[in-house]
């Protein structure tokens, strides 16, 4: 049968490719005699591995030069304590609430200084994104925070705010898990973004972090050493052993992404794939999707059973048929598919196809 499309929010799909070179380098990587996972992180090996992966990343998205690339540990969580401790200095911080990363995001940032919700769209179930004309931001934000794709509710925006339009020169902080690479960013509107690497990237473990260069050098005095973007940063990395092996395995993924035509074409392949399934939702009797058209996540899908008596043997029937890991989380509850760029759109084909079967037989 193959292997079964994984439509999981995270870890989630690898390139087969990836995957598969992976597997060939295991125990010799290009004849040094040891698997990656062995390497010194300081040794010519490794060095050479690192600097590959920061420089196909750079390429593909387009960053300037005057922002850095920093490849870290603890994923989009420890962020939302590390850019506070970087960013803040003690003061006032805003948040645009979409969703439920967004909700963990100002919680945990409160423990660093003062938040603000800037707007929210709470009252909406998190089914829509607040326009910017609306949000409320401090004249003394140290910076505002959006997560701009909500894995779990499936709204995304596409388009990043312009602070300066809306009257504020606070920088903006990005949390861009779960479809970094998966489209283009507009660095003029960024002042800082991050990234757990296991939905778009590559596997658990590394976490990206891309910040402009005159936001480091201001963490406070308790921030971790290991933490600060600045020290990080003149250490390339390295400060403390960083993830190696996650590393290496995203540089593979950056690889095919330059292979299969860079971030512009990955975007019109999400742009198809994300279609396709929307659009079978929006003609169904039996599914549900209910976020605004306007700020449809392309990578993350929920939807609903509209009987969802039959969720189970909707699950069931999904594994039966090699579909796998499309419940979905259990703060919401319904069904989600996660799309991400490694998904191919036969993926997709073959998920629709067989919600389509599914339906028939409840008629």
């Amino acid at each position: 049968m193959g292997r079964a499309f994984n439509f999981s929010a995270g870890p989630a799909v690898m390139p087969e490719a990836v995957l598969q070179q992976a597997a060939a380098e295991m125990l010799d990587w290009h004849g040094s005699g040891m698997s990656v996972m062995e390497m010194s992180h300081r040794g010519k090996e490794f060095i050479s591995i690192y600097e590959q992966a920061e420089n196909d990343l750079r390429e593909l998205l387009a960053v300037p030069a005057h922002f850095k690339i920093l490849f870290m540990q603890g994923g989009g969580l420890a962020e939302n304590a590390i850019v506070p401790m970087n960013l803040s200095q003690g003061g006032a911080m805003d948040f645009v609430l979409t969703g439920s990363w967004s909700q963990k995001s100002e919680k945990e940032a409160g423990k660093y200084g003062t938040t603000r919700v800037a707007a929210s769209a709470q009252a909406e179930g998190f089914t829509t994104l607040p326009d910017p004309a609306t949000w409320q931001l401090g004249a003394d934000s140290r910076y505002v925070h959006i997560c701009s794709n909500e894995t779990i509710h499936g709204v995304e925006f596409h388009e990043l705010p312009d602070l300066k339009a809306l009257g504020s020169d606070a920088p903006l902080v990005v949390d861009f898990s779960s479809h970094v690479a998966s489209r283009s960013v507009d660095w003029s509107r960024v002042g800082l973004a991050f990234g757990g690497a296991q939905k778009n990237l590559g596997p658990a473990g590394l976490t990206l972090v891309i910040v402009r260069e005159d936001l480091m050098g201001q963490a406070l005095s308790h921030c971790p050493s290991a933490f600060d973007y600045k020290l990080v940063a003149e250490n390339q990395s390295m400060y403390n052993t960083p993830p190696t092996y996650s590393i290496y395995i995203a540089g593979l993924v950056f690889q095919w992404l330059k292979k299969h035509g860079g971030i512009a074409a990955m975007e019109q392949r999400n742009i198809a794939k994300a279609t396709l399934l929307y659009d079978f939702l929006d003609s169904s009797s039996l599914y549900v999707n209910k976020v605004a058209m306007n700020c449809r996540s392309r990578m993350n899908v929920p939807f609903f059973l509209r009987d969802e008596s039959r969720n189970d043997a909707f699950l069931a029937g999904a594994k039966a048929a090699n579909l796998l890991q499309l419940k979905g989380h259990k703060s919401v509850g319904g069904m989600r598919a996660s799309i991400y760029n490694a998904m191919p759109l036969d993926g997709v084909q073959a998920l629709v196809a067989y919600m389509r079967e599914f339906e028939k037989t409840q008629a």
